[in-house]
């Protein structure tokens, strides 16, 4: 039986990735998920309406990365300075995408380029693919999904009915792990 879907957007966003994968697998550039479509593949079913994508891939990926996007059709929209250094945003039709950049450390710990002091889990990037609705795509670890989530207290940012949400499925799939 066929997921239910949650309309134009959903399935905009579907074919996005799925486009996505193709790109990246043609230049041989591994991301994983975050955020909402993150848990979706997780748990192996659409569960909302997502107003983005967000992605992860490591710094040195960036250039050709752009540069296959905009080929492809992307438009690359701007980021706030402060963020420029750590994600690229884009949008193909009504889909915008942001795909946020990670590097090493000289201790081999992962962080967000240019921002040393969030350190992930060493355990943050699964090495499987996950699919959902015949896409394949990486994820976030559980484990570092649900830490993000609850950074936003820390820093400030007001979490949403949505957030909590994840964090409970989240709490779950963690469960279930262990």
């Amino acid at each position: 039986m066929k997921e239910p879907m949650f309309g134009n957007q959903t399935e905009s966003q579907l074919r996005v990735l799925c486009e996505i994968s193709a790109i990246c697998a043609r230049i041989e550039c591994i991301f994983w998920l975050r955020g909402g479509w993150a848990i979706d593949f997780l748990i192996g079913k659409v569960t909302r309406p997502h107003d983005d994508i967000d992605l992860i891939t490591w710094i040195q990926n960036r250039e050709q990365l752009e540069f296959a996007l905009a080929e492809a059709g992307y438009e690359q929209t701007s980021v706030r300075e402060q963020f420029r250094a750590r994600q690229s945003d884009f949008r193909k039709g009504d889909v915008e995408i942001t795909f946020g950049y990670i590097t090493n450390t000289d201790d081999g710990s992962i962080i967000m380029n240019d921002l040393p002091e969030w350190v992930w889990r060493h355990d943050s990037l699964l090495p499987q693919s996950l699919i959902l609705n015949g896409i394949s795509a990486h994820v976030l670890s559980p484990r570092q999904l649900l830490e993000e989530k609850e950074i936003y207290k820390q820093i400030g940012r007001e979490p949403r009915s949505k957030d909590e949400v994840s964090k409970k499925i989240l709490h779950s799939i963690i469960t279930e792990l262990d």
